[in-house]
């Protein structure tokens, strides 16, 4: 059937098929006109026996035949005494079954939900309904009918229903009050609502622009934003200067609500450099325990082992190798002072390193724990050391909270089961993150950190490699020396140029680094789209699925992640039926296509080819979409040897992962690594993210593009410049 020109319907709810609380997509049949019509969209709330008017169109599902798809629609309370039945039959009201909605219906008619929220002592003359239970059935209805109202109220301002749920979780009867008072409630971490949303809210209600509630809301948002780029702390008068641009308000107004902010500790200031910054209470707490903590390890560090000289020169002569002098350091000082920070780029023995640490706290009886901040990363130590690696998360046995935030069962109540910790991959390690590693770190423990400091810093808020080396205060061996193998791989020699500000050789052909020059944008991404489609499969018969990786300096424009991905999707992976795809906010995924993980997630269900079964899907983790089911908007998405099942709320954590930024790849290595090289912004053009991208390639590193944009890249050496405390803090102890 065709589709027809929008319409309206009206009937009573039936039957709710399918609904999704999370997001609000939901499924009804409902009773229109003496028709059985299914109706599909997105709506706050909806209980059997409601009476709809639904504004849409009929459409012809190729799975479920025809549907009245809407995009709005009007809510109205039962009327009559068959719809008051079906309602209150359904069990929304806590303490009424069906018996007892009969008896509550033959009783009072079409007005029993007037007498159930007005006058709940008639309802006591009812057999089985004592007055103490009457009025809890009112409550329970007054509670009912305020959730609606709110919902409904919330719509005028178009926050979405799944919105609208957290917020009648969060605020409940109370909310619209509460919003009316002070909409920036809204922007509190258990809702999230962005500001300028919150902000229009606040317009349309009357606020003023200097209002108290806006001025403090509006410093938070500007810190929280910031923590966003990296930065833990903001210089006060910077932070003042910003907020005042933002809001568009004098300096003086954010001043003294600053000082006030200060004074009731929504805020913490502290003179780092002789300048005061201005933090959250929380990133303050994360970075200045940590600095206590390692101060504490310091000071009583942990039993020294003894003869470690001894014991080194026999594991050498038992394995048959000859450490480096820089290698040798690193595991006596890890053997001796148990705390460690091991650094250095490819190719300088790292993975060797730390091989031998972990033997020899084996040999010396030592529990060792090993783990890595993202999935991809905690499997490559553990093919690297033949031992588990578990993500940092699963280590301290994460649990979600209902705002979706990670607490850890582990902390300084619950302490680790270990005898030395070893992290790998630390330049991703967040200040919040590195908190609670070492809340959880047992007194004694040995603590070995593992990262290049030429990488780029965490996603999350915080410079904790940096700082720490910077700092002084923590032992540091870096390897620089390149072996005599990896001296043969030109993706490990020029890595070591472009760190150091030096051209990479491009001119060779015959090793595993080639340049291929390319002037413009749309025949830069032709080019990658036809190496990743016919050339690389062809040459060395590697996959755009399983060996290829393109990773781009950014998201937005003709040659960053989202549109790269959109034409590999159709080079590789084409539309063969409307069946099996399902529309996303960003992309449309298929059967077949490349997806990467962007969160953890431990509630994501999987069962593996040997019909095992566990939970858990991990940021940076790339599967493939093997079946979708569009009715329910699910999909099955394989990962290695697991299949996992994906609901709607869940998908929205997957992205297409034929193309995905430098900064998702940090943790993962590929066979084949295909670059763009055009020119971007200066922020994301830079020396470190051009070698954190080289160093993510295997055995083919490719660059396709200008060569004036990679010695651009080369050549700038800016690295973003975050305000975090950690140096200080420790420098202090």
């Amino acid at each position: 059937m065709e589709e027809k020109d929008s319409l309206q319907i009206y009937g009573a709810v039936e039957e709710i098929i399918y609904r999704n609380d999370n997001n609000g997509y939901t499924v009804i049949s409902m009773l229109s006109e003496g028709n059985d019509v299914t109706a599909v969209g997105i709506m706050s709330s909806v209980n059997v026996g409601d009476e709809l008017r639904l504004h849409g169109t009929w459409k012809n599902h190729p799975s479920y035949g025809e549907q009245f798809s809407f995009d709005f629609y009007e809510q109205y309370m039962p009327s009559t005494s068959e719809s008051i039945l079906k309602y209150l039959s359904s069990g929304v009201i806590k303490g009424i079954g069906r018996a007892t909605a009969r008896r509550l219906v033959d009783a009072f008619g079409d007005q029993t939900l007037e007498v159930m929220q007005n006058d709940p002592e008639r309802l006591s003359r009812i057999k089985g309904i004592s007055l103490e239970k009457a009025q809890t059935i009112s409550e329970e209805l007054r509670r009912t009918f305020g959730m609606r109202e709110v919902m409904l109220w919330l719509e005028r301002f178009h926050i979405s229903p799944q919105e609208s749920v957290r917020i009648w979780k969060y605020l409940g009867t109370e909310a619209v009050r509460l919003i009316e008072e002070n909409p920036y409630i809204l922007c509190d971490n258990g809702i999230g609502v962005p500001f300028d949303r919150a902000d229009h809210i606040a317009a349309a209600l009357k606020r003023a622009p200097d209002d108290d509630f806006r001025v403090r809301a509006g410093i938070i948002h500007i810190i929280k934003y910031n923590s966003g780029n990296g930065h833990t702390c903001l210089p006060k008068e910077k932070l003042i200067e910003v907020t005042a641009k933002f809001l568009i308000l004098e300096e003086s107004i954010i001043s003294d609500a600053l000082d006030v902010m200060l004074t009731d500790g929504a805020l913490v200031c502290d003179r780092l450099k002789d300048r005061e910054f201005i933090f959250l209470p929380k990133l303050y707490r994360s970075e200045t325990f940590a600095a206590d903590r390692l101060s504490m390890i310091l000071k009583f560090p942990c039993e020294r082992i003894s003869g470690v000289e001894q014991a080194l020169e026999l594991f050498e002569r038992d394995r048959g190798i000859s450490y480096a002098t820089l290698q040798k350091k690193a595991i006596i000082e890890a053997l001796s002072g148990g705390l460690l920070i091991l650094t250095g780029g490819p190719g300088t023995g790292k993975t060797t390193t730390l091989n031998a640490i972990i033997a020899l706290f084996s040999q010396c009886g030592l529990k060792v724990a090993l783990a890595a901040p993202t999935g991809r990363a905690a499997q490559r130590m553990s093919e690297v050391t033949s031992r588990e690696a578990k993500t940092l998360h699963r280590l301290l046995e994460v649990e979600w909270d209902k705002n979706d935030s990670p607490v850890f069962k582990r902390n300084e109540r619950n302490l680790l089961d270990c005898d030395a910790l070893i992290i790998d991959e630390l330049s991703m390690v967040d200040a919040p993150l590195f908190e609670c590693v070492m809340r959880a770190l047992p007194l004694g423990c040995r603590l070995i950190m593992v990262g290049d400091s030429d990488q780029l810093p965490s996603v999350g808020p915080g410079n904790v490699l940096g700082d720490l080396i910077a700092s002084g205060k923590v032992p540091v061996v870096q390897l620089t020396e390149i072996f005599r193998q990896s001296m043969q791989s030109l993706i490990v020699t020029n890595a070591h140029r472009i760190v150091h500000g030096m051209m990479p050789e491009i001119t060779r052909t015959d090793s595993d680094f080639f340049f291929m020059p390319c002037p413009e944008r749309e025949r830069i991404a032709s080019t990658i789209v036809d190496l990743c489609a016919r050339r690389l499969p062809a040459s060395y018969g590697y996959s755009a699925f399983d060996n290829i990786q393109v990773l781009c300096p950014g998201r937005k424009g003709e040659l960053g992640v989202t549109e790269i991905n959109k034409k590999l999707q159709e080079a590789l992976n084409p539309s063969k039926s409307k069946a099996e795809e399902l529309s996303m906010p960003l992309y449309t995924f298929r059967c077949g296509d490349k997806v990467m993980q962007t969160r953890n997630n431990y509630d994501i269900l999987w069962t593996r080819d040997d019909g095992s079964e566990g939970s858990g899907i991990f940021n940076g983790d790339i599967g493939t979409i093997e079946s979708i089911d569009k009715g329910s908007r699910s999909a099955f998405v394989r990962f290695d040897d697991k299949l996992a099942a994906y609901d709607e709320d869940s998908l929205l954590q997957l992205e297409l992962a034929y193309a995905t930024t430098v900064h998702k790849s940090q943790g993962n290595e590929f066979d084949a690594v295909i670059i763009p090289m055009y020119y971007g912004p200066p922020q994301l053009y830079y020396r470190n993210l051009l070698y954190t991208a080289v160093t993510r390639a295997k055995r083919i590193l490719i660059l396709v593009g200008n060569v004036s944009t990679l010695k651009t890249m080369v050549d700038n050496n800016k690295k973003t410049l975050r305000y975090s405390g950690l140096r200080t803090f420790l420098e202090r102890e």
